[in-house]
């Protein structure tokens, strides 16, 4: 049997721990005549599973008629391929061009007779969209991995302007905290700071460990102490499965193995991204066990004017958990070991 678990990313594995609230908050909100929100941004640290949360809710889109889903690239333009993706499907093209919607100007192929071809892209989708709202189709764009790049800030620009004409699109993006929140000060996009965000926290170690115990045919008490080691990452619950797939289920003979791929391929590029004062607070937290913050102050030698700056951008970037009241805690499992060791 092939391995269920997967150690690449952004990949749907077949093994997978949903998180049911905050998809069904997204897709309700979404398939309301009048939604509330028609963004919603999903962040989180690398690894903690954003491409696959959103992947799982495009799916479920897909299977209702009513909606028509469109991946995008940030890297690439993005109006120009929405309007493509809109009008590649062959029953849509039918659709607008029994509309009287000419796009030969853009190569799209749906040249109409007596009808002048469209020669801005904007004005092109605002027309395929309010065809297929008297349709009744909904349409639901995904990007992962946004960044705050020209094509990004045009679309995000539009974006803005298909709502408040009241057309039937809903956009759900994917992002590391830094760059959402790069795109979000720009200063005709102040609009964003008024989506939604979904903060992938830790997976629930119980449905880890009845995963663990079900799939590797386990007994309780290991499946737990698998779960435990992961601390709810959902890159690390996959790596160390993969691993113990192989073993049988013998996670013990893995663990060295394990540690060594998650700080290779994920806690390499985590740490790459950080400022230097960012790598300094975060081996103050891992060299102090009891997590208080008073006590990594005075480890840092730095007043607590200088800390909080820190500690609201680590926790915001998934790093560390500020819940308890004057205490920090790194999120990531064994992160401590791996900050000690590249700061030694």
């Amino acid at each position: 049997m092939m391995n269920p678990y997967t150690l690449l990313f952004g990949r749907e594995p077949k093994q997978y721990i949903e998180r049911p609230a905050e998809a069904e908050e997204i897709i309700q909100n979404f398939s309301y005549d009048e939604p509330s929100e028609q963004i919603y941004m999903i962040t989180g640290v690398r690894g903690s599973g954003k491409t696959v949360f959103m992947t799982e809710i495009s799916n479920r889109l897909k299977k209702n008629n009513d909606w028509i889903v469109i991946e995008l690239s940030s890297e690439s333009n993005l109006l120009e391929d929405f309007a493509s993706h809109l009008a590649s499907e062959d029953s849509r093209a039918e659709i607008f061009k029994n509309a009287k919607i000419n796009l030969s100007f853009w190569g799209f192929g749906l040249e109409v007779t007596n009808a002048a071809p469209i020669t801005n892209i904007q004005l092109a989708i605002t027309k395929m969209l309010e065809t297929l709202k008297k349709h009744k189709k909904k349409v639901l764009i995904t990007i992962d991995e946004v960044v705050n790049n020209k094509s990004m800030k045009e679309f995000a620009s539009e974006f803005q302007i298909f709502i408040r004409q009241d057309l039937p699109v809903c956009l759900l993006m994917t992002g590391l905290f830094e760059n959402i929140d790069e795109l979000q000060n720009e200063k005709n996009l102040t609009f964003l700071y008024r989506a939604p965000k979904i903060y992938l926290n830790p997976l629930n170690q119980k449905e880890m460990a009845d995963n663990y115990k079900n799939t590797l045919k386990i007994n309780e008490a290991d499946a737990l102490e698998m779960s435990v080691l992961t601390k709810g990452y959902s890159f690390a619950f996959q790596v160390l499965g993969h691993f113990a797939w192989e073993k049988n289920g013998d996670f013990r003979q893995i663990v060295d193995k394990y540690k060594r791929y998650v700080s290779e391929y994920s806690y390499d590029k985590i740490w790459a991204e950080l400022s230097n004062k960012d790598r300094e607070v975060l081996f103050g937290i891992a060299n102090v066990p009891s997590g208080k913050i008073v006590d990594i102050r005075n480890f840092l030698d730095i007043s607590t004017n200088e800390f909080n700056p820190y500690r609201k951008r680590l926790i915001k970037k998934g790093l560390i958990n500020g819940e308890q009241y004057g205490v920090v805690r790194l999120i990531l499992p064994f992160f401590d070991e791996y900050i000690i060791e590249e700061m030694s």
